[in-house]
């Protein structure tokens, strides 16, 4: 099996090295490249042959701020999954990170069991949800009456079988499990998942999850 290639994007000197080496002590990881900034990780992903399966980047950068990164990153380079690991921890802020694209939210001071799930939950399922994410995107799912109303919409439209294959990514099951539970082939569980992507409009699997808890389909007692 391939290692997971992983790269870090962190203004803080001592915490990005020190976050290397934890990368490259760990087998199945490996660090193909680090920067000090937006600027500086974009201009060297040009660089390289093969691009990093996952970003860890930073919130709070001089220049351009995580916010901008994701942005650039979801248009030009959507196959790098993102994980954001930061001190701001503000619920509206991870709710908002995780509707424009982010596949984590991790706070910064996370342990190292934490991290090494996130990252190896993220390149098997395409996302991850921790419990501080979870509260954050339940507490934050207050919408108007227009809101509710679209929100309505798109749930009425959604089948009873894409509600299942979406309860059960939201349960963080893979495709392959979901295909087992359900009688289905691999295939077919994908086609419901880009289905449901279409349909709701998210970015990716972790903007499902987003969706199924504004639209009361899944909740997580905390």
């Amino acid at each position: 099996m391939e290692n997971i290639r992983i790269a870090i994007v962190d203004d803080q000197n001592i915490f990005r090295q020190s976050l290397g080496m934890l990368i490259n002590s760990i087998p199945g990881f490996e660090l193909v490249t680090d920067a000090h900034s937006g600027p500086d990780f974009l201009e060297k992903l040009k660089g390289l042959h093969t691009l990093p399966d996952i970003a860890l980047i930073d919130m709070s950068m001089p220049g351009m701020n995580g916010i901008e990164l994701n942005e650039i990153l979801q248009k030009q380079y959507s196959q790098i999954k993102i994980v954001v690991l930061s001190v701001l921890i503000q619920e509206r802020l991870i709710s908002k990170m995780i509707a424009a694209g982010a596949d984590a939210y991790l706070e910064k001071n996370c342990n190292k069991d934490e991290l090494i799930t996130t990252i190896n939950t993220v390149h098997a399922t395409g996302f991850y949800i921790n419990q501080q994410t979870m509260q954050a995107l339940q507490h934050t799912a207050n919408f108007k009456n227009k809101k509710n109303r679209e929100l309505a919409d798109i749930t009425a439209d959604i089948t009873k079988r894409e509600r299942e294959v979406l309860e059960m990514i939201c349960n963080e099951l893979s495709a392959a499990e979901i295909a087992g539970k359900l009688y289905l082939s691999v295939r077919t569980v994908e086609g419901h998942r880009n289905n449901l992507i279409l349909k709701t409009g998210c970015r990716n699997t972790a903007g499902l999850v987003l969706f199924a808890v504004k639209a009361g389909i899944f909740s997580l007692d905390l």
